[in-house]
């Protein structure tokens, strides 16, 4: 068994939306990338650098959908570290940990030290006190809260991609007007270097596009992380890739060959060329303008995520307890400070940027381990491993990653070798030192299942609890179900098999599966689920082969059912009284759908009210709204006279429901109905509305005067 959660340890909050992700993503990626590095790069490659920034991009693309299968699974602080631990084990969650965590502190120091750089050019101040300086404020800032720290992201990279939007738009209008005065670079011979060249500086720029990652370390205060990881890591790709290459096409363009290659301020250099038309300088400040938001917005979003990486290593017992507990602000205040204090240490002990590339190797072979993750979580055949995005093309994608990450290692170089060795020695070391004795593997020992004794049986119950915690199911695929649930009322008492009975003869005639062989399975079924009895509910289910889609019956019982515990599983004889059974039929080969629902119905009957209102549930209606979030269901009493007269005579396909929202059931006359569109409202309907928590609200509001005639929530 894992050990527990250290004391003072609390859950995140779920704050940040679709557009931190982006932001997050993209302002970890601009900085040196598109600020610095495409001098050096033309140097390497000449013109072909600019296809050598293309080419990255998507060579980027196995690790960005693997990272994204990952934290859809997992999402979780730490990012990185927790798949590797996770997936490899302990040991190698702890290098990639620590290892991660230092490259984040390199990148972000000098990101901040670049940022005072560019200050410089208008002000006259000292470069590595100002850094300094920021650096605190940035630490100061993540303490008070993610949200907080994330609306800064968001003005930091709005104004970035703007004024980089800009710059390219002008920039392609000066090339395609081919002033000989304006346009003065060539792209003869195209690779000016040789293949040696063109190939040593895809290496170069690949890790510009390191920082796409970023925002799996903090997936797990991410809302709905099955949609807004991949889709905020996927637009933030975007916009570099184009923006990359467009932006050196310009430089390329419009800058003398040996000019560029010898400018360390490229952009600054190119928007003097053909931005004059601004006044006061005003191409000048804008390019810095833009340098300045990218280098804070890379060390704004490092000292973020890399805080991630003490927090969640401390709740596996791998650092000290303390970098695990929350602050009065709901923040890691531990890993922001020691990843502020270290940042400190760098930008006043180490003087050559060249230290922070060295990290890069070190990423490139994370980049490798995290494509190797995703073959071993999914050949470990766990089953609650249910990523709510899958990487597509498995299991190709991965091996072209780990081969394309280790290829561009052997790119930069022999120092930068060592230097990745170096912090794999450092992480090796400190496990043996401190975390030797953590009693937990990786799922690798779930695939040679032979070395049955090593075999972590925890990890599948802690990626189940993980379901949960996420918000497991789609939740308008789980209203309607619940909707569209039948409900066995029992007022007496009667044994188990005889409900399962009379649930399998309803199912039957849903599902096309005899009532005889559903009732086996579910019988069977529920003496080997440890989790089918908990909290006075029961959730026996089956899955089958040839049917499509999932069907439920409800057991409301106000008495209680007794049902059999198997003491082999819960390590205690006799049986358990329930007044909820949800007997659940879901498509063999829909498992992620099957574990989703699960993991929805365990969640809802945990609450501590579930089982208050499923018992004072008076008809069909209260019954199944008791299963479902208030804030995510209406129910209307359709009466003249009041605020919901305007439905009466309305078909259900005419009615003004918010987007989002759907009118699940009708209660008519005490029967239940499930309409479809031309299903018509009758006075004295009680309808009830489930969907959107926004649109629910809208329409309470709109509603709310006639609360009291018949409005209820």
């Amino acid at each position: 068994m894992a050990a527990s959660s250290p004391s003072g340890a609390k859950k995140l909050e779920k704050s940040l939306t679709l557009f931190d992700v982006y932001a997050i993503s993209t302002g970890a990626m601009f900085s040196s990338g598109f600020f610095l590095l495409p001098g050096l790069a033309t140097a390497e490659a000449g013109p072909s650098a600019i296809l050598a920034y293309f080419i990255a991009g998507i060579l980027i693309m196995p690790s960005m959908l693997s990272m994204a299968e990952l934290a859809t699974a997992m999402p979780k602080s730490g990012g990185t570290y927790y798949f590797l631990d996770r997936s490899l084990g302990p040991l190698a969650g702890t290098v990639g940990g620590l290892g991660t965590w230092l490259a984040l502190v390199f990148k972000s120091a000098f990101a901040l030290i670049g940022m005072g750089a560019y200050l410089a050019i208008f002000f006259d101040v000292p470069i590595k006190p100002l850094a300094a300086a920021l650096t605190v404020a940035f630490a100061v800032l993540n303490v008070v809260g993610a949200k907080e720290t994330s609306s800064l992201q968001r003005i930091l990279v709005a104004i970035l991609v703007a004024v980089l939007v800009f710059f390219a738009v002008q920039g392609l209008i000066t090339v395609a007007g081919g002033d000989p005065t304006q346009v003065k670079g060539g792209f003869t011979p195209f690779f000016a270097f040789g293949a040696t060249g063109f190939l040593s500086t895809i290496g170069l720029v690949f890790v510009s596009y390191a920082g796409l990652t970023k925002a799996c370390s903090v997936a797990e205060e991410v809302q709905n992380p099955d949609k807004n990881i991949p889709l905020g890591m996927f637009l933030s790709l975007l916009t570099a890739t184009l923006l990359y290459v467009i932006g050196v096409y310009i430089m390329v363009s419009v800058l003398d060959p040996e000019q560029l290659r010898q400018d360390l301020t490229p952009v600054a250099t190119a928007g003097e060329v053909f931005l004059t038309w601004l006044p006061y300088d005003g191409g000048l400040i804008l390019v810095v303008v833009a340098a300045i938001a990218a280098f804070a917005s890379t060390g704004n979003a490092g000292i973020l995520s890399a805080s991630r990486y003490p927090l969640a290593m401390a709740r596996d017992r791998l650092v000290p307890d303390n970098f695990a507990r929350l602050g009065r602000f709901k923040t890691p205040t531990a890993g922001i400070m020691i990843t502020a204090f270290v940042m400190l240490l760098v930008i006043f002990g180490l003087s050559e940027e060249g230290v922070a590339k060295l990290a890069s190797a070190f990423q490139l072979l994370i980049f490798g381990l995290v494509n190797f993750a995703v073959i071993i979580m999914r050949e470990s055949r766990i089953p609650s491993y249910a990523p709510g995005y899958r990487s597509p093309f498995y299991p190709w994608t991965q091996v072209f990653g780990i081969v394309i990450a280790f290829f561009l290692i052997t790119e930069m170089g022999p120092l930068a070798i060592l230097f990745t060795g170096g912090i794999v020695v450092v992480g090796i070391a400190w496990y043996f030192y401190y975390a030797r004795s953590v009693p937990r593997e990786g799922a690798i020992f779930h695939l040679f299942a032979r070395l049955g004794k090593f075999r972590y049986d925890g990890l599948d119950s802690e990626l189940q609890a993980i379901l949960e915690e996420k918000g497991a199911t789609d939740d308008a695929a789980f209203e309607r179900l619940v909707a569209q649930a039948e409900i066995l009322h029992l007022d007496e008492p009667t044994d188990y098999e005889s409900v399962v009975e009379r649930a399998t003869e309803i199912l039957s005639n849903r599902v096309s599966i005899s009532a005889e062989t559903l009732k086996h399975d579910f019988l069977e079924g529920t003496q080997h689920s440890a989790t089918s009895v908990a909290h006075g509910a029961a959730l026996p289910y089956v899955r089958a082969s040839g049917i499509k889609t999932q069907a439920m019956v409800m057991v409301h019982c106000q008495s209680g059912i007794c049902v059999d515990i198997d003491p082999e599983i819960t390590g205690e004889d006799g049986s358990e009284p329930v007044y909820a059974i949800f007997f659940l039929v879901t498509p063999e080969d829909e498992q992620s759908l099957h574990l989703r629902t699960l993991a929805t119905l365990a969640s809802r009957t945990d609450d501590e009210d579930f089982l208050v209102e499923w018992r004072s549930a008076n008809d069909e209606q209260e019954i199944k709204e008791s299963l479902l979030h208030h804030d995510r269901y209406l129910t209307l009493q359709l009466l003249s006279g009041t605020n919901t007269e305007a439905f009466i005579g309305q078909r259900v396909r005419d009615v003004n429901v918010p987007a989002g929202n759907l009118v699940a059931l009708i209660r008519r006359r005490g029967d239940m109905i499930i309409p479809n569109g031309s299903t018509e409202f009758e006075e004295g309907d009680r309808v009830t509305i489930i969907g959107d928590p926004n649109g629910i609200q809208r329409l309470y509001e709109l509603y709310r005067r006639g609360e009291r005639e018949g409005v209820v929530r």
